[in-house]
């Protein structure tokens, strides 16, 4: 089974990828840990993105998806398929991953979209605050500190900030929607409600999956 996952910042997408490799066991494969891998293995497009990287510098495309590809083009792949998790993040590498999927010989089963308004992915990105003496962290709504604490005692990460989460959310969203289109018309989007406790999600999600089985 060849799957793509895709929801937005806090939707809970890295969650529901451990549960979805866990039970069925498909290879987890995140960019990360692509790049991470192809450095450790020296491979000409691994050395070519860490010299991007080491100069402080996006990695192009062309290097991204030849990474993906390569990565794709392994062993242990065509024995247990695959969930691709943080690619493609542009409809350009959509296409790209089209185009290597179609010379690998692969198709692609479905694609997992967790969607929650973005109103509530806001609220969940920007209440979490930092105790300033022991470093512990809190969330305004879903954990807060002991009643009537002293918020000066607390601070924020400069990416936790409203207007630092709101400027995410509406990246990712331009970012994604044309994505997610283009699997829709192919027929392999799954819309599932990320908004319901994680087990729930999952049982959405594992039943959409034993069915493509």
């Amino acid at each position: 089974m060849n799957l793509l996952i895709m929801g937005l910042p806090g939707a809970g997408k890295g969650t529901q990828a451990a549960k979805i490799v866990e039970q069925f066991k498909v290879a987890h494969i995140s960019t990360g840990d692509m790049f991470r891998a192809a450095i450790a293995n020296q491979t000409e497009l691994g050395l070519l993105a860490k010299s991007y990287m080491d100069g402080g510098n996006l990695v192009p495309d062309e290097v991204t998806n030849g990474i993906v590809k390569e990565r794709l083009g392994q062993e242990d792949i065509k024995a247990t398929g695959f969930l691709l998790d943080g690619y493609p993040r542009t409809i350009e590498q959509a296409h790209a991953l089209d185009a290597a999927l179609a010379e690998l010989g692969i198709s692609l089963d479905g694609v997992i979209n967790i969607e929650i308004d973005p109103a509530k992915l806001q609220e969940r990105l920007s209440g979490r605050i930092i105790h300033k003496a022991t470093g512990e962290t809190f969330h305004k709504v879903f954990n807060p500190p002991a009643e009537g604490y002293n918020e000066e005692d607390y601070y924020q990460r400069e990416d936790d900030k409203p207007e630092s989460v709101a400027r995410r959310l509406e990246v990712n969203i331009s970012q994604s929607q044309p994505i997610i289109e283009h699997y829709r018309s192919k027929g392999l989007v799954h819309d599932i409600e990320g908004d319901q406790d994680i087990e729930e999600v999952y049982a959405e999600i594992e039943k959409v999956l034993s069915n493509l089985k």
